[in-house]
């Protein structure tokens, strides 16, 4: 009997042992399946105030300011944007404050052509991270209904400030996209878009701005893009001016803060720190994964 007895326990503790590898292989291999990318295209030709960049902060220092584009890259064949960088400022940039590459001309320092981007994924939609969408032309867009509706309808309305970081050329092309069966709307937040691959709101950068993350357990990247312009709002949790919500915003970061074990992966969306940070493989690219 008590023979019996341990050979049923060890045959239990040798069953949870093969389930607990299972789980814990699948988890890390998940992201394994993926390598991540920053990919630099622009940088103002002038330093902003941090104080600029965060509401609240007394820092008196510097800091340049990049434009970056991420690339997912699948290992069994997808090209996954998160971003699309843009080919015109608006009125109020002049090109001239920019040193800058076109996002596609970039993308080929690692071999990447414009036909070869599967999935384009939108975190919203101010002119310096859509305008760019017409340069993938086989890309399917994914973006967050409610961030789509406003844009394209609500925000031209009288009363409303669509001059602020929005460029109404971007508008015909994401209408375009989803005339021609290229957009898939996202409602809703923690939402798998593809395997592994999540998508988040909550900031209110925009009327519903999202973020993205890739991976599981504590082996997570996310790629925030505006929902923290730089490693300086997460450390110190400061909201960017530019927000619907401050409130809303604050507490996104200390989410963000929360889902991960090392903030150097959690990618800010204009800190030059993110090329210190990670491994360069090119030009104005690292590999964060």
């Amino acid at each position: 009997m008590t023979t019996r007895l341990s050979i049923q326990l060890r045959v239990k503790i040798g069953t949870l042992i093969l389930l607990l590898t299972i789980l814990q292989f699948r988890g890390f291999s998940q992201i394994k399946n993926y390598e991540i990318f920053a990919l630099k295209f622009a940088t103002l030709n002038f330093k902003l105030p941090v104080a600029a960049a965060a509401v609240g902060s007394t820092s008196n220092d510097s800091t340049e300011i990049c434009y970056m584009v991420y690339l997912i890259k699948e290992k069994n064949g997808k090209n996954i944007l998160v971003d699309a960088g843009f080919t015109e400022p608006l009125q109020t940039y002049p090109m001239q404050a920019f040193t800058f590459v076109r996002p596609d001309s970039v993308l080929k320092r690692i071999n990447i052509n414009p036909t070869d981007i599967t999935d384009i994924i939108v975190t919203h939609p101010h002119w310096d991270h859509i305008d760019g969408i017409d340069l993938f032309p086989n890309a399917m867009i994914w973006m967050q209904k409610e961030d789509f509706n406003y844009f394209v309808g609500t925000a031209w309305q009288k009363g409303e400030n669509p001059e602020n970081n929005f460029n109404k050329n971007d508008v015909p092309k994401v209408i375009r996209k989803n005339l021609d069966g290229k957009l898939t709307l996202i409602k809703g937040d923690s939402i798998e878009i593809m395997p592994n691959i999540r998508v988040f709101i909550g900031s209110k950068h925009t009327f519903e701005s999202q973020y993205v993350v890739v991976g599981s357990g504590a082996d997570k990247v996310i790629i925030a893009s505006d929902n923290s312009w730089l490693y300086y709002n997460l450390t110190s949790l400061l909201s960017i001016p530019v927000t619907l919500d401050q409130k809303a915003y604050l507490n996104n970061l200390k989410r963000m803060r929360g889902m991960v074990k090392d903030i150097d992966f959690i990618i800010p969306g204009h800190d030059p720190l993110v090329f210190t940070k990670f491994s360069k493989v090119a030009p104005g690219i690292v590999r964060i994964k």
